[in-house]
């Protein structure tokens, strides 16, 4: 079988204008990057109303064995064009860090692709490096207000805006900056996170418009005075200069699968650290152009999935009419208590016993109000009776799995994938509902998610943390839905807990306030929002081979 980047530059790839024109989209409103990919100028989209359906793709916990989010997404669009439903994808964009350090990319798989994937998964159209620059922008006027009078009167230990980078250092994690002497402002300890994380991300995914984005950059709260009054962006007058920024960013990305559907991919934030899914004004778009929308959320449901209904379904309006989780026989027998290097032996019995957490999964996301169907992406080791025992898993909490072959038949091998979703989104039986309130307090909101989806006993805070929910709440920000910030592995905040771990509590160390994006984050346990690169990068395989094309990227 070839490697995923040899099957993508095998490929014939249409031009952009031909894949634009086949999702309805005209001339005027293409501006081409190259030959392959382009941004859509959405203001000469003709006005259409958001009626197609739309389908989210989310997964069990991801283990080292694989599930295949992305690439079941591509398949899935490409297998409902083929049974002549009209399609598009809506996708985020991969970032740097996961590229060069131990996950790779986020393009899909096999013959499962959104291509071209070289210059998707590197630098595409420059969107994740205007958020950066977005970001350190602010970052820069914060530190210059302060050096040039502090006419707002920050208390430069309560500045809460770090700095971003998009790509893996655990080195910036906690820095010392502006030492050196007084010509280089007031020393203090700061940081990094990774440009995902980044409310300036969550802010081009959530935002409808230029003027809305605007507006909630204007919002972002970047530091407190000495009396503990918010200083926002629009205090420091830089939320202009950070919208004209990203005035490019904000523009949805075409491109296509290796079968020619149209995909939309536009923005990136994680969703074990951010909200995990791609922007509204994409989603939006295709919705407006296509009958049925492919969507993915990050991680398993219980991130993803729960921060897709939780956070951008409830500020959008959306409402999802189809929810696939995909899982994997090897990726089940992991959470069943087998080590990766004895995952290709048959084991009916460890698939039964990872099983409960799919069932958790499906238990979780139909209690949001939406029907469900499983996806099992398919490896060459995996046996009928292995399918068989995960076909059971499903029927016990009434839905149904399908067998798909996408990775190595394209579309072709998500045919009854793609019926069978049809016929829960024509159904009309979903009755979609966000899993809490807005009017619960905010760590009501956080214990709802702990103990509901997580299905732990209590999430724990210490009472700094509580106080600082409660001054925010005065503020006016009650009303915010919550990102918990925790590891993707398990429903705990323990990587190691597989399965469907219970009783457990959630520690909640941190909280921060995004009020631009709209939600509270509440990191838990020991989750960073600064990766670091694994012992072995995936950066010490990438470089150009004698043809002067890429080699090790994948």
């Amino acid at each position: 079988m070839l490697s995923d980047i040899a099957i993508s530059r095998a490929a014939t790839l249409l031009p952009i204008g031909t894949i634009a024109a086949t999702a309805g989209i005209p001339a005027e409103a293409v501006e081409p990057y190259g030959h392959y990919k382009a941004k859509l100028d959405l203001s000469r989209l003709p006005a259409a109303t958001a009626t197609g359906k739309l389908i989210l793709v989310t997964a069990i916990n991801p283990t080292p064995a694989g599930e295949g989010k992305s690439t079941t997404s591509v398949g899935l669009a490409d297998a409902l064009v083929r049974t002549g439903r009209k399609t598009m994808l809506a996708l985020r964009e991969p970032s740097l860090g996961p590229c060069f350090g131990t996950k790779g990319g986020a393009t899909g798989g096999g013959y499962a692709q959104v291509v071209p994937m070289e210059d998707i998964n590197l630098h595409f159209t420059g969107d994740f490096h205007a958020i950066t620059s977005a970001h350190n922008l602010l970052a820069a006027m914060i530190d210059n207000h302060v050096h040039w009078g502090n006419a707002l009167d920050i208390d430069v230990r309560r500045i809460v805006w770090r700095r971003v980078l998009d790509m893996n250092d655990r080195a910036l994690r906690d820095i010392a900056q502006s030492l050196g002497g007084p010509a280089n402002g007031f020393p203090r300890e700061s940081g990094f996170d990774i440009t995902v994380a980044s409310e300036v991300m969550a802010i081009l995914c959530l935002a409808t418009d230029l003027h809305d984005l605007e507006a909630r950059l204007g919002r972002i709260v970047v530091a407190y005075t000495r009396d503990r009054q918010p200083v926002t962006a629009r205090d420091l007058k830089a939320d202009g200069a950070m919208a004209v920024l990203l005035a490019q960013a904000i523009k949805p990305n075409l491109v296509q699968t290796l079968e020619g559907t149209p995909a939309l991919i536009h923005g990136g934030p994680f969703a074990n650290i951010a909200h995990g899914c791609n922007s509204v004004i994409a989603t939006r778009t295709a919705l407006g152009l296509a009958d049925y929308v492919v969507t993915e959320a990050g991680f398993g449901a219980d991130l993803g999935a729960e921060k897709f209904f939780d956070i951008k379904c409830r500020q959008a309006g959306l409402k999802p009419a189809a929810t696939v989780i995909v899982a994997t026989v090897r990726a089940l027998k992991m959470n069943g208590g087998v080590a990766k290097a004895d995952l290709s032996a048959p084991d009916v019995a460890a698939v039964r016993r990872g099983g409960v957490n799919l069932a958790r999964h499906i238990e979780n996301v139909r209690a949001f109000g939406v029907p469900v169907v499983v996806a099992v992406n398919r490896f060459d080791s995996d046996t009928p009776e292995e399918f068989e025992a995960i076909r059971g898993i499903a029927a016990a909490q009434g839905c149904e799995a399908i067998l798909c072959t996408h990775w190595a038949d394209g579309g072709a091998g998500a045919e009854a994938l793609a019926e069978a979703v049809v016929a829960l989104c024509d159904h009309g039986a979903g009755q979609f509902a966000p899993l809490y309130a807005d009017d619960l307090s905010l760590f009501d909101k956080i214990n709802a998610v702990a103990t509901r989806i997580y299905r732990a006993e209590e999430a724990v805070a210490d009472p700094s943390v509580l106080a600082q929910l409660a001054r925010w709440e005065a503020a006016g920000f009650g009303h915010l839905p919550v990102c918990m910030a925790k590891t993707q592995y398990s429903f705990s905040t323990d990587p190691a807990k597989l399965g469907a771990p219970t009783g457990h509590v959630v520690p909640v160390r941190e909280v921060r306030l995004s009020a631009g994006a709209g939600f509270v984050v509440a990191i838990c346990g020991e989750i960073m929002t600064m990766p670091g690169l694994p012992r072995i990068p995936a950066a010490e395989g990438i470089r150009f081979g004698v043809e002067g094309e890429i080699e090790g990227l994948f």
